[in-house]
């Protein structure tokens, strides 16, 4: 029988809203862009009809392509000028030893997952309006049909210039975009079996995890797997910008979101392990595609936790993104493909985005982690 997935939240925001933040358009601006995942277009979550908690894989956890990331203590946060508010103030986080995957999930990762549960990701279920409207607010009106289709986020590049404070410029819900189909109908991943799964949601990434009886990593665990054991640094690779030298990760280099001159080899996603890993010998820490996290994002948290240290944190205790006050988010880190210095520069290690966990994403995937 196939299971659909759990949601975590109803969203109420539905429609097309504009990117909301305090973004500049060039890198001389002293403060970076607030969010790129800031009031992205919405839609409503999957109702449960089963919990992902039920999958279980047949084969318990084995380390095979992950890495030891050993326990230490770190200084968390930005340590230079160029992050955002959310990055500040730094504050001290103890972390026990973990492993972590080397890479992103792959597409055939997923697809073993799929194959052997019967799983239907988010993006492949169409919202029942019958079943929504008894979890919303008396009186919230039926969006309209094309809103309650099944589909996902799909990158549309512009064909000129256009202000960087409105996402909806380049992302468009498309009907029939999924995991196996990340650009849409006619879109798929056949060659691509090496490429992280994309147009997965939180819930989905949680489901996979579960089944092979890992988890998702914490906020604090994958900053300091990215940072590969360097100390103040502000990239995975040490502190040379992005586009100096030979390619380091697979960002957006020329002018965003219409022109990608693809230095670094590619122009969307790349296969995993396409460029250098960082010292930890983890692969796509920076750029590619963001990462699920398991924590609730909140942009007060660090001025929360600043005055003691934190020993394994699994981050605040509910959402709070004041680009959106009413959209509770997760964490997503590492940057993805898209990022470019006039954008969000969201390959920094430092960097802390939010997202919806019922939405799917072209840019967006995860990897796991264990402590066993």
């Amino acid at each position: 029988m196939k299971k659909a997935p759990t949601s975590c939240l109803i969203h109420l925001v539905i429609c097309f809203v504009p990117f909301i933040s305090r973004a500049q358009n060039t890198v001389k601006t002293k403060e970076p862009i607030a969010s790129c995942h800031a009031n992205m277009p919405s839609r409503f979550a999957v109702i449960t009809k089963k919990s992902p908690a039920n999958y279980r894989s047949p084969v318990s956890t084995v380390h095979t392509g992950m890495v030891w990331v050993p326990g230490g203590t770190f200084i968390m946060g930005a340590s230079d000028k160029n992050g955002r508010n959310d990055e500040y103030p730094r504050h001290k986080v103890k972390l026990s030893g973990f492993w972590m995957d080397e890479n992103e999930v792959t597409n055939a990762q997923f697809r073993a997952f799929v194959q052997a549960t019967g799983y239907i990701t988010t993006a492949e279920t169409t919202p029942d309006w019958e079943i929504l409207k008894k979890q919303l607010p008396p009186g919230t009106p039926k969006p309209n049909d094309s809103l309650l289709v099944a589909a996902s986020l799909v990158f549309t590049p512009t064909t000129s210039a256009v202000p960087l404070d409105d996402a909806s410029q380049w992302w468009r819900w498309t009907k029939g975009a999924d995991w196996k189909h990340p650009d849409g109908p006619g879109s798929s991943i056949q060659g691509k079996d090496n490429y992280p799964v994309v147009q997965v949601s939180w819930d989905d990434a949680c489901a996979y995890a579960r089944w092979v009886g890992k988890r998702l990593p914490t906020e604090a665990e994958w900053e300091f797997a990215a940072r590969g054991g360097l100390i103040n640094k502000p990239y995975s690779w040490g502190s040379a910008p992005v586009d100096s030298g030979k390619p380091k990760a697979n960002t957006w280099q020329g002018h965003f979101p219409y022109k990608n001159s693809a230095w670094d080899g590619y122009a969307s996603l790349s296969p995993v392990k396409a460029f250098a890993p960082n010292g930890y010998g983890l692969y796509d820490m920076a750029g590619n595609v963001w990462e699920w996290c398991a924590d609730w994002y909140n942009a007060g948290y660090y001025r929360a936790v600043t005055s003691r240290l934190s020993v394994n944190p699994k981050g605040a205790d509910s959402s709070y993104d004041p680009m959106e006050p009413a959209a509770p988010k997760r964490v997503v880190r590492g940057g993805s493909f898209m990022c470019n210095a006039s954008y969000c520069s969201g390959y920094r290690v430092s960097a802390r985005m939010s997202s919806s966990p019922d939405s799917g994403l072209e840019n967006t995937g995860f990897r796991c982690v264990s402590s066993k």
